[in-house]
């Protein structure tokens, strides 16, 4: 039996299809568009580059001294993407959870963008990394907690994953081990990278 939870969660799911479907329409549309450009509006792109020294002389000094502390979060970064993709590498196949494809989670398209210069080029690829890394070990999370403990909190969280919602309730333990099994058996997968 279908409760109104169920009802919304379908209901939210097809609209977020829908609106990825939108996102792809747009995506194609701009990447397009930008490699057709002839070379009159690829001139006009390349003269909105603000110059690196310039980009740097109207620099807030504050963001020029931050800098350092935001790119050495580069080792973190680098570390997490590293013992994640080994975790799941070695643990999903015993488990029998499809792996977390990991290039779906790196885009590096925005250095590409003649009307950037270095720096803006650098600090794009750097946050596609950093964003990357995190949404990447948030999927692999994810798929480990839906297969180990599929149960809700009792307390409201931000920042739940798309599995979260069909987790069992908090305290319901009618059947738990039963669902349990089917939430593992829906991470099933491929195991292809």
């Amino acid at each position: 039996m279908a409760t109104k939870i169920d009802e919304i969660i379908t209901h939210i799911r097809k609209l977020e299809e829908d609106l990825e479907k939108e996102f792809t329409k747009q995506s194609e549309k701009a990447k397009e568009k930008f490699t057709t450009l002839d070379d009159e509006i690829s001139a006009k792109y390349h003269n909105a580059k603000i110059g690196v020294f310039r980009y740097l002389r109207e620099a807030n000094i504050l963001f020029i001294l931050s800098s350092p502390i935001i790119y050495s979060l580069i080792i973190a970064f680098a570390l997490l993407d590293i013992m994640v993709t080994i975790y799941q590498v070695i643990c999903f196949p015993i488990y029998k959870i499809e792996k977390v494809k990991r290039k779906d989670y790196f885009k590096y398209d925005r250095a590409k963008l003649p009307y950037l210069n270095i720096i803006e080029k650098l600090n794009c690829t750097y946050c596609s990394y950093g964003n990357g890394v995190i949404a990447y070990a948030h999927e692999i999370a994810a798929r480990t907690e839906k297969y180990w403990c599929p149960i809700k909190h009792s307390l409201r969280k931000h920042g739940v994953h798309k599995y979260y919602r069909s987790f069992e309730s908090y305290g319901d333990g009618d059947n738990y081990h039963q669902r349990l099994i089917e939430h593992q058996k829906e991470l099933e997968g491929r195991n292809e990278e």
